[in-house]
């Protein structure tokens, strides 16, 4: 089985991904949901970690991306990023990290930037991207470091439009980040590997296969 469908099937199983009726911020319905949030015990952020740094070790041996250190922008891009550098140690991939503050400290060794420097390739490890703004900010820190950002990795792209219904933007949110940094983004998974898994005859999909149909409606009419 592939990467993105043993994620998602984890996520199943952790309640991160779940079905139903929904309403995203903008307003629209949706007939699924993701809560980052769910990964919330040492053993799931443990196994959610292997599978960004088997994301990672894949594309750079695919020579989709080269990266030479890891970025988390506050707050979730802290944690994902620290555990997905333990992850790739363990796959003898052993690369720096770092991490921004919120606020700048104003004692002790002071500034935003907690951890290694940035220097090089730095690849920014976070959870999804809705607007984009906290992934075009870190982009922004990297290159006043003089540093390159190699790109952005995440869980899920939702490839969707972004907007309300009936004022849908052209592009979706992944697709609009792209074409403004020029920095691509790397999901373990998206919707059509969803519905991939869907339409698979994996037993972790069997409740959730009656909601098939209805998520293949959505892409058709929200998807980019």
């Amino acid at each position: 089985m592939s990467v993105p469908s043993q994620f998602l099937e984890f996520a199943l199983q952790c309640g991160a991904l779940s079905f139903g009726d929904f309403t995203t911020r903008s307003g629209r319905k949706t007939p699924y949901f993701f809560d980052a949030g769910r990964f919330d015990r040492g053993s799931t952020l443990g196994k959610l970690a292997r599978f960004y740094a088997q994301t990672l070790f894949d594309a750079r041996a695919g020579d989709r991306i080269r990266f030479d250190m890891l970025f988390g922008p506050a707050y979730k891009g802290i944690t994902l990023a620290s555990s997905t550098a333990v992850a790739l140690a363990q796959m003898d991939l052993d690369v720096p990290f770092s991490y921004n503050r919120k606020e700048p400290k104003d004692h002790g060794e002071g500034g935003h930037l907690v951890g290694a420097p940035l220097r090089g390739r730095v690849m920014v490890v976070d959870d999804v991207i809705t607007d984009g703004a906290a992934k075009r900010e870190a982009v922004e820190l990297i290159r006043a470091r003089a540093a390159e950002p190699a790109g952005v990795v995440i869980m899920l792209d939702r490839m969707e439009r972004t907007g309300a219904d009936g004022a849908l933007s052209p592009q979706s949110a992944v697709q609009a980040f792209e074409r403004a940094t020029g920095v691509p983004v790397i999901p373990i998974a998206n919707l059509d590997d969803l519905i991939g898994l869907l339409r698979s005859d994996s037993p972790s999909a069997t409740a959730a296969r009656g909601h098939l149909a209805s998520i293949e409606a959505y892409r058709e009419r929200c998807g980019a």
